[in-house]
């Protein structure tokens, strides 16, 4: 999996400025290729790195589980940890798309191309943090090869995608941040076919998807509009850092009005029992 996440990352570096040269000079065509490499897939890679920690003790507590035949813990944690990772991944993909290029402002002041690009490629986001998290419960599980051969897949899909898209000028960079999308929807849909058949999970469709799509549509208009009102008044960098830090505390509360998680996954998380109580003082559970 590490092999096939390596080989994944280099097929832009064989494949977009060799193809990109057909119709633009070399030195446009690396300068798309810095941003696609250097920027984007810096930002997009952000949030894996806040999900690692579930996926990571995913493995030794599902397969601690799956030794005492204790299937009820599986399908727990399992699902759990998806809804996290969804509640994780749903506004930072919603959030890179909405603020592309705010964010490239606040950070690259003097580099700040790249917003549609940055737009497309944010859409791994979501797709990447869920396969992230069922890799470690099929890898816990013993399913070993499955996350390999999802992931293989999906290079193979990027690779026809980028040798397509690329040398197209109506696509061009885009086709390659095009093909990344295809390449972890493609590994996700494989993964999470494998997770079910394997594993039951205890997710409704509102719970997983509908109510986290209302709270992300929530958080997206209302700090948008923050942005847009601020941006007036104050200079653009500090309207954009006050709009993220408010994403976040209208996402959160969101969350808690919509009641995504139930009293029992709420003590799951740290400080879990606190947290509860408090709710459960404004009567909100």
């Amino acid at each position: 999996t590490a092999i096939m996440s390596s080989i994944n990352k280099n097929v832009d570096s064989f494949t977009v400025v060799r193809n990109l040269k057909n119709f633009m000079p070399e030195d446009q065509a690396t300068a798309l290729y810095g941003i696609l490499g250097g920027k984007v897939d810096t930002l997009t890679s952000l949030p894996l790195a806040i999900n690692v920690a579930f996926a990571t003790a995913l493995v030794p507590a599902i397969s601690a589980a799956k030794a005492k035949n204790d299937t009820k813990t599986i399908t727990e944690k399992t699902s759990f940890s998806l809804l996290v990772s969804m509640l994780i991944g749903l506004p930072c993909t919603v959030g890179m798309c909405v603020f592309a290029q705010p964010i490239l402002n606040l950070l690259f002041p003097n580099a700040s191309d790249g917003a549609l690009i940055l737009q497309i490629s944010a859409l791994t986001i979501i797709f990447t943090i869920l396969d992230q998290t069922i890799n470690g419960v099929l890898q816990g599980y013993g399913k070993l090869m499955i996350p390999t051969i999802s992931l293989a897949t999906g290079v193979v899909v990027k690779f026809i995608l980028n040798i397509t898209l690329v040398p197209n000028p109506e696509f061009g960079v885009y086709g390659a941040a095009i093909g990344s999308v295809a390449c972890h929807l493609v590994a996700f849909c494989i993964a999470i076919t494998a997770l079910r058949k394997n594993i039951k999970l205890n997710l409704t469709f509102t719970k997983f998807v509908i109510k986290p799509t209302i709270a992300t549509a929530i958080m997206g208009v209302c700090s948008y509009f923050i942005y847009l009102t601020l941006k007036g008044i104050i200079i653009e960098r500090l309207a954009t850092i006050i709009a993220i830090i408010f994403a976040v505390i209208i996402y959160v509360l969101a969350i808690v009005v919509l009641k995504v998680f139930s009293k029992e996954e709420i003590k799951m998380l740290p400080a879990g029992d606190k947290i509860v109580k408090v709710l459960e003082k404004f009567k909100i559970y």
